[in-house]
């Protein structure tokens, strides 16, 4: 199905993409495929409004009926499963199987989010007074404002709105300028589980289309108690401070510059399957992807012969079709960001394999590129950077305290992993004195994260967690509770006041 009839059948009003100022291509092959009417400021501070009138109502639902709501979104996200993975390859360049398995992910919150709302448990605490029981309780926060990146253009979304429904919060989803398609399937899909929920309140899931000075509006407003924001740190650096100049609330999902450490006991078919993957997935465009090889001397050579033959049989092409395993970038601006990076790593001492243009001819209009290996003298400035694009930096080691700081002296604490069959070596990358980042793998790549585990980083990617485990708590508020079912009133601390 072309990006009309997908629009289509996941429920988008044709005249929503058509005729509208924000130009949105396919980064397939550049060609047209939407026209956006943008929203205007004062609109955003409208949809926060409706969405604190829903909040109202939606906070005293109890939570296993608005996990009812998301339950329903699972189902039409089963059947659209396919019109929607194929509509994120078409606007984000992913390959189909990605694209599949993005919104088999949103999929996976939903059972999650269903699960939770019978689950959003409060400790009960001892007191130190007679007759007196503490405890704790947590209640739906407020409006929750979501600004995603165009690389991950629905699974983020589901993230956030999944958990923050159920928790009894209200949603407004600032997309990416260069993914909104996908944004309005999503909303439209919502809205179709809304019909059959039957009595939720106006505002509930709001999406606002345009460019950044929407999301600055969303930032700054008062009535908005979190912002969940996905992208850049430079991005983070600017929203994080505005948010708590209003004492809101900020969750921040920022860079990676992940690294894999390849030991001398690792398994070498192992390792390089999954740093295959890690480094060329999604055309080297996740927050996850492998940026960094830190391999021991000993094993250096083969491993890199292996990953040279690997690269050059990896096909690159149209995401649509099967056999590609590396789509495109995402535009001109992506792709000259990759040519820059990799003219300053041979300045500082690399040797490039691969990072070249490729299809010109059939798509002069998209951004399709070898991806890169890049062998590195030390880790340099380029190194220590995070580049959005398909190039693996590969540094050698001698001794496995040097490659544990390596990993750790960058300013991006995302995801991690070890290849290596020494426990030794496993135990102490996961200990304290090990990787530093807030995911840290063993005998597995750096991407691929389950929505079970918290998602997010330390450091320069910003401390924030999404998805699973308690991220939860992120989107409500707590209150401790005491109750004296005494006929006394101590004070606590043994305080005397008075006779």
């Amino acid at each position: 199905m072309q990006v009309e009839q997908l629009l289509d059948r996941l429920g988008v009003d044709p005249k929503q993409v058509k005729g509208g100022s924000l130009a949105v291509h396919s980064p397939i092959d550049g060609q047209l495929i939407g026209e956006l009417t943008m929203h205007q400021p004062e609109d955003v501070d409208a949809a926060v409004a409706r969405a604190k009138e829903a909040y109202k109502a939606w906070r005293t639902v109890p939570a296993p009926r608005r996990g009812e709501l998301i339950r329903l979104l699972g189902e039409e996200l089963r059947k659209e499963k396919e019109a929607l993975g194929r509509l994120v390859s078409y606007e984000a360049g992913k390959i189909i199987a990605e694209g599949q398995g993005e919104v088999q992910e949103m999929i996976d919150i939903c059972d999650f989010a269903v699960g939770l709302s019978r689950q959003l448990y409060g400790l009960t605490i001892a007191s130190e007074r007679p007759g007196h029981r503490m405890m704790e309780s947590w209640h739906p926060l407020g409006v929750v404002g979501v600004i995603t990146a165009f690389n991950f253009p629905v699974a983020v979304w589901s993230w956030n709105t999944c958990l923050a429904i159920v928790c009894g919060n209200p949603v407004v989803w600032k997309p990416s300028e260069k993914s909104p398609l996908t944004a309005l399937a999503c909303q439209a899909l919502f809205e179709r589980a809304l019909a059959r929920f039957g009595d939720a309140p106006e505002g509930l899931s709001q999406v606002i289309i345009g460019e950044r000075d929407l999301g600055e509006r969303l930032v700054d407003n008062h009535d908005v108690a979190l912002v969940s924001a996905t992208g850049s740190t430079r991005m983070g650096r600017e929203v994080g401070p505005r948010v708590a100049a209003r004492f809101g609330r900020s969750l921040l999902e920022l860079g990676g510059n992940n690294a894999i450490i390849v030991t001398p006991s690792a398994d070498l078919d192992l390792a390089a399957r999954g740093i295959l993957f890690g480094a060329v997935g999604t055309a080297g465009q996740r927050c996850t992807s492998t940026r960094r090889l830190i391999v021991h001397d000993s094993v250096a050579d083969e491993l890199v012969a292996r990953l040279r033959k690997a690269y050059g049989s990896a096909t690159v092409g149209n995401p649509l079709d099967a056999s590609t395993l590396v789509g495109p970038l995402i535009d001109k601006d992506a792709f000259d960001a990759m040519q820059k990076a990799l003219e300053q790593a041979k300045a500082q001492g690399g040797t490039v394999y691969g990072g070249e243009r490729q299809l010109a001819d059939t798509y002069p209009d998209a951004w399709y590129v070898s991806p890169a290996l890049v062998e590195m003298p030390d880790q340099t400035d380029i190194v220590r950077s995070e580049t959005f694009a398909p190039i693996l930096y590969v540094l050698r080691y001698s001794d496995y305290e040097q490659a544990i700081a390596l990993q750790n002296d960058v300013p991006q604490g995302l995801s991690s992993a070890v290849f290596t069959n020494d426990l030794r070596e496993a135990e102490t990358f996961l200990s304290a004195a090990g990787s530093d980042c807030g995911i840290v793998n063993v005998n597995i790549g750096t991407s691929g994260a389950e929505i079970g585990g918290a998602f997010g980083g330390e450091k320069e990617t910003g401390g924030g967690r999404e998805s699973g485990s308690d991220s939860w708590k992120v989107y409500m508020r707590r209150a401790t509770n005491t109750v004296n079912y005494s006929k006394e009133l101590p004070l606590a601390q043994g305080i005397q006041f008075g006779d």
